[in-house]
């Protein structure tokens, strides 16, 4: 064979794609989503955290998996860095591998959802269209995106990790909002600015707007 074919190449890999999927079924299984559910007390549900580097996806997640957990709810985090790590550490930061590690999130976030968890995820996830694609993968109803849009300036002067020096200085490619653009959602079910809001604020507008009854430790819905 020429190696030297993509063409050639590409079709085999086609080809093994369409073999997996064809051999592959659906099975059904007794316990459903909402028996856990049920077990559980509360709805399970997505909350998705995007916005630059910096701007408080994580510092929000956290926050709000302290407080739903302290009241009897059951939740997961799932951080961008911490991820990467591991399920997608073979995962650079070119746009087709970003476009692969929201879709594995996704798809992660899809199934603990399943299980009757509030899942969190804070993640840059810069591309709309691979926003888009993790609400098709989780189910509009149950996709809550909440963005994150404290400003590129104060951002780059908190630099809690130290990559928009890295950027500046050339050690750092494909920075999201310095090399790479950073699309900011159109219609996101929330808008926080984390450069004008005090952490407790930005909690008690999200909690709001969730609506999650603390007191009786049920997430309504919102």
């Amino acid at each position: 064979m020429d190696t030297t074919s993509r063409q050639l190449v590409a079709s085999g890999e086609a080809t093994h794609d369409q073999q997996c999927v064809s051999n592959v079924f659906q099975q059904s299984l007794t316990v459903t989503r909402g028996d856990r559910e049920r077990l559980k007390g509360h709805r399970g549900r997505v909350v998705w955290f995007t916005g630059l580097s910096g701007a408080g996806k994580s510092t929000l997640a956290n926050a709000l998996e302290v407080a739903l957990h302290e009241n009897g709810l059951h939740t997961y985090v799932l951080d961008a860095d911490n991820i990467r790590q591991g399920l997608n550490k073979d995962l650079d930061f070119s746009n087709a591998d970003r476009a692969e590690n929201v879709r594995r999130i996704a798809e992660v976030a899809r199934l603990m959802m399943d299980a009757g968890l509030i899942v969190l995820v804070a993640l840059i996830s810069p591309f709309r269209r691979d926003r888009e694609l993790a609400k098709g993968l989780i189910g509009i109803e149950d996709f809550y995106e909440v963005y994150v849009s404290t400003s590129l300036d104060i951002c780059e002067k908190r630099d809690v990790k130290g990559l928009y020096k890295k950027a500046r200085t050339g050690q750092l490619t494909n920075l999201s909002g310095v090399q790479s653009t950073y699309e900011a959602p159109d219609a996101p079910a929330l808008v926080l600015d984390c450069g004008q809001l005090l952490l407790s604020d930005a909690m008690n507008i999200l909690l709001e707007n969730l609506g999650v009854n603390l007191q009786g430790g049920v997430m309504i819905g919102g």
